[in-house]
């Protein structure tokens, strides 16, 4: 008889099983570690070993505090919080300001922008101007970079968003709007055509 096809287990379900052996922690390692390293260089952390000090932090915290993850919630939105907060803080400890992001990648982001009101004089060439709407999104409010960066390069829902960024749902359409309007005011006030 064939045996039926086994799913890998789910994030919160290998939560509860490192809480009574810790060798099953890797495999959650192993399921975030390339996801988290592309969040923390959208953030700005560009340099390879500060990179890694900071996924070794979020990695550490992750751990010390999985008795206290609420296994109803989502496990993605938990950790992407604590690694938004691990990033903040390692900008602080370091007094630097964000470098960078990757924008290439995001046709989403492109379309967004070019179906702005605000934007609409602006003609859009991805591969070409992706630096120049990575400046310009370095230009935005923390507020409203980390809202874009969260639903355009990394896929999450509102309700995720509002997980990680600790603000109210309604809020998270509020500040994609807003930081939509700021980016292309940003691009228009610079002549930049994109």
């Amino acid at each position: 008889m064939e045996q039926p096809l086994q799913l890998p287990p789910s994030d919160e379900e290998l939560v509860v099983k490192t809480l009574t052996d810790k060798s099953y922690f890797g495999e959650l390692v192993d399921r975030y570690e390339a996801k988290l390293s592309r969040y923390v260089t959208r953030l700005g952390v560009n340099n390879p070993d500060d990179k890694l000090d900071v996924l070794q932090d979020i990695f550490l915290k992750t751990y010390r505090n999985l008795n206290s993850f609420d296994t109803s919630m989502k496990f993605s939105s938990w950790i992407y919080r604590i690694a938004h907060n691990e990033t903040i803080s390692w900008y602080r400890k370091k007094n630097v300001r964000p470098e960078g992001h990757l924008i290439a990648e995001s046709d989403e982001l492109i379309s967004f922008l070019s179906s702005s009101e605000e934007a609409a004089d602006i003609s859009f060439d991805k591969t070409k101007n992706a630096e120049v709407v990575g400046k310009a999104l370095g230009e935005l409010d923390d507020k409203y970079r980390q809202v874009i960066i969260l639903r355009f390069f990394e896929h999450k829902e509102y309700e995720e968003i509002s997980d990680i960024l600790k603000v109210p749902v309604g809020s998270v359409g509020t500040l994609l709007h807003r930081g939509k309007k700021q980016l292309a005011s940003v691009l228009n006030q610079d002549e930049i055509r994109i």
